[in-house]
């Protein structure tokens, strides 16, 4: 790929290619945007098809962090790291403890965490050689399991699209279908059976669904009956892109809110539920629970100040909807915007600042 063209269409600050022959380290820092702050993103193992199947995969995700962390309110830019091999026999103490010194020359413009592919024990390893580095051991002061305060985050989100869609924000009664009912996705169905909703829950993993039937009294369908089902709201929790050509004519739901990341196949499906009436609670808006908590961690973690921010997220849901209606876009359109904005404030703010700078200098002069 001529990566410096593509640095320049979608405006990357930096990328720096990590390796070391010794653990067999081959990983890519991608830093999209440090407007806000330092660049916030895990680090994802992966069998890369090719090394520049990796670079543009940390190019894409290092992107999306600026605008989810953006979106949630955070004073953090975006960025990511790929390391390529099989997360499942290429690890070695040597290959993280050296990731991590690559992240400590950086000196605060990237801060790493865990993603697809590593674990809490790789980020001490990381740990062991810098401190930037979130998702740590709790020993260490770090949040730990970052599941149940991603779906309090869903669920609040949830609430904030359901008031948009029927008029009030309680669940009480709604039937929410959920797709996936891994860990995020228990504990949202928690949340929402404590409320008193109805459960329609799917998993291929059918010890997962036959635990929310007995926890909840779930009602359990097969995967692909899901899209289909009779329900208030669609909460799409395990694989991205259920959102497409197939299941949109399937869909009876008013609401689609849920942990999944990446829910559109493609742009023009938001376009599609957006002229259907449905309400849609951008994924990487209403999923930022999870890095809200993390993020917490740079101030010495505090679980109860986490939560608030976390919270937050029904009010950002709602902010999203008014520009959906202000502008006349659709709610993924508006996410985008919401972030744009705020990038574009700081970036403002900033260089007034620096030009009254001058002007204090020059009149001294």
């Amino acid at each position: 790929m001529e990566i410096f063209k593509y640095l320049e269409k979608y405006d990357y600050e930096q990328v720096v290619i990590c390796q070391d022959k010794t653990s067999g380290l081959k990983a890519i820092i991608a830093i999209h945007d440090t407007t806000l702050g330092p660049a916030l993103g895990g680090t994802r193992m992966w069998t890369y098809a090719s090394e520049d199947a990796a670079i543009e995969d940390a190019l894409r995700l290092a992107k999306g962090m600026t605008y989810k962390n953006a979106a949630a309110g955070l004073n953090l830019g975006g960025g990511k790291t790929v390391i390529i091999g099989d997360p499942k026999k290429d690890k070695n103490e040597e290959m993280f403890r050296a990731f991590g010194r690559y992240v400590q020359g950086l000196n605060g413009r990237y801060i790493t965490a865990e993603d697809v592919g590593t674990t809490v024990a790789d980020m001490d390893l990381i740990h062991e050689e810098t401190d930037y580095v979130t998702g740590i051991s709790p020993a260490f002061g770090s949040s730990g399991n970052p599941s149940p305060v991603t779906a309090y985050g869903v669920y609040v989100g949830m609430k904030a699209a359901a008031k948009a869609a029927f008029g009030t924000d309680s669940l009480e009664g709604k039937v929410v279908a959920v797709q996936g009912v891994g860990n995020v996705a228990y504990h949202l169905c928690k949340h929402l059976h404590e409320e008193g909703a109805q459960l329609i829950v799917t998993d291929i993993n059918k010890e997962a669904v036959q635990r929310a039937v007995n926890d909840f009294g779930a009602k359990a369908v097969e995967p692909d009956e899901i899209y289909g089902v009779e329900c208030d709201i669609y909460a799409p929790c395990a694989l991205g892109a259920t959102v497409n050509d197939d299941t949109i004519p399937q869909f009876k739901c008013k609401v689609i809110a849920g942990s999944a990341n990446n829910q559109l196949k493609e742009e023009r499906h938001g376009d599609i539920i957006d002229e259907m009436g449905i309400v849609y609670a951008p994924d990487y808006v209403i999923n930022a629970g999870g890095v809200i908590n993390v993020a917490d961690e740079l101030y010495g973690y505090n679980a109860e100040r986490a939560m608030k921010k976390v919270e937050g997220l029904y009010d950002t849901i709602e902010k999203v909807i008014e520009i959906s209606k202000r502008d006349g876009i659709p709610t993924y359109k508006a996410a985008d915007r919401m972030a744009e904005e705020r990038i574009e404030r700081m970036r403002n703010s900033r260089s007034q600042f620096l030009q009254n700078g001058h002007h204090i200098l020059s009149r001294k002069k």
